[in-house]
């Protein structure tokens, strides 16, 4: 039996538990928790109308140590898959711990009172869990996951070291909202207003949010304006491909968003610190959430495709000299929801989740003899994960490029 413990019923949970569904062999037995039991209960009717599977559902506070230690005591999972909140990683993980039970996210850990993004929180948890016998797989979505998975493999198959890096984001879907966001709002909007981070000659070099901008053609979606943003797998792929000179994450947005964001944090709608309101504490960004579309409701009105991947400059591992190649996968908003009742943001997040579950659930990935311990995506062989990416909705196709990126 290889049972698990989804907790998160966004739209990435709600992907994850359909594609979990859709394979059997692997996840026997599936059951879902959120702080909202009514959010579990819907996706749980759409797997069953879908696939047929009974899924279990229940309503947790994953912020509560306490009631998810007891949760997955009563559940006895073999693995629980963390899709909520990256606040709440740390609490899981603590729960993992308590129950010794192998532990999954998608997103690095951030502290709820400061936009910041460091892997160093979960990392100071290897030791504990190796002594506990049980894993962690840390970033399994697609970026990060997917991302990183694209450069190990490229670095196995390809070049022999990669000199610089490019990961590019693209969303071309159109939603017909005003302004809206793919994802948790409160997560992206911290994204995007924090400041610009990328690696070059051996540290991290910071400049303004959305400062640094780039057109680029994207196959399957046209000419996208490309900002240069921070995201975590910059930190951990600098650590685990140490030849780096140079790692840079870029995301698309239309115009529309970024002057709508723009008024916003003029206004003071983006700041995460408390002000008082009616004689009431709010946190501004968490209210602007509060009244934004609900991503998961974009699913039946979006169009258009996603268009993410990486480009790698390096040394061919053919001793041809320096190469650069392109690997990337173009994924569309409504056959997305076609098959999963979400939209492409989410299915590419939580098709790799489901993936990341069945390297673990399988035995394809473990710690180094066996042993338990906090690992990220990178420190995996890539092949069998990017084999299930071909065959479960994502697959992927690779170029050689002329030479080098020249922005």
């Amino acid at each position: 039996m290889s049972r698990v413990l989804v907790i998160g019923a966004g739209g990435v949970g709600s992907v994850a538990v359909h594609k979990m569904a859709m394979n059997k062999d692997i996840f026997s037995d599936i059951h879902l928790a959120s702080r909202t039991k009514s959010k579990c209960d819907a996706i749980a009717e759409s797997v069953k109308q879908r696939t047929g599977v009974a899924i279990a559902t229940y309503a947790v506070d994953a912020d509560d140590v306490a009631a998810t230690t007891a949760l997955i005591a009563q559940i006895q999972p073999r693995l629980v898959v963390n899709l909520a909140l990256p606040y709440q990683d740390l609490a899981i993980m603590d729960a993992c711990l308590a129950t010794g039970v192998d532990y999954m996210d998608t997103a690095n850990y951030e502290p709820l009172d400061e936009a910041k993004f460091e892997y160093k929180w979960q990392w100071a948890y290897h030791e504990r869990f190796r002594e506990k016998g049980i894993m962690a797989l840390l970033g399994s979505g697609f970026d990060p996951g997917v991302t990183s998975v694209f450069a190990m493999w490229l670095k196995k198959h390809k070049l022999r070291t990669i000199r610089t890096l490019d990961i590019l984001d693209c969303n071309g879907g159109d939603h017909g909202q005003a302004f809206a966001t793919n994802f948790n709002p409160e997560i992206n909007i911290r994204e995007v207003t924090a400041p610009a981070r990328h690696w070059e000659n051996g540290a991290f070099v910071e400049t303004p949010a959305m400062a640094n901008k780039v057109q680029f053609d994207f196959e399957g979606v046209g000419p996208k304006n490309m900002y240069l943003m921070y995201h975590e797998e910059l930190e951990s792929l600098a650590r685990f491909i140490p030849e780096m000179e140079r790692a840079r994450f870029w995301m698309t947005f239309g115009d529309e968003y970024i002057k709508h964001l723009t008024v916003l944090q003029n206004v003071g709608m983006t700041r995460i610190d408390p002000v008082i309101y009616n004689g009431q504490e709010i946190v501004p960004l968490q209210f602007l959430k509060a009244v934004l579309p609900e991503p998961a409701s974009l699913g039946p009105t979006t169009r258009g495709k996603t268009n993410i991947g990486d480009i790698a400059t390096g040394e061919a591992l053919d001793g041809s000299g320096e190469k650069t190649f392109y690997i990337k996968n173009i994924c569309d908003h409504e056959e997305a929801y076609a098959e999963t009742g979400n939209q492409a943001v989410s299915y590419t997040t939580g098709v790799p989740a489901m993936i990341g579950a069945a390297m673990i659930l399988t035995g394809a990935w473990k710690g180094a003899n066996g042993e338990g311990g906090v690992f990220n995506i990178e420190q995996f062989d890539p092949d069998p994960f990017m084999d299930m990416l071909n065959r479960h909705g994502l697959p992927w196709s690779v170029e050689e490029l002329p030479g080098p990126v020249t922005f």
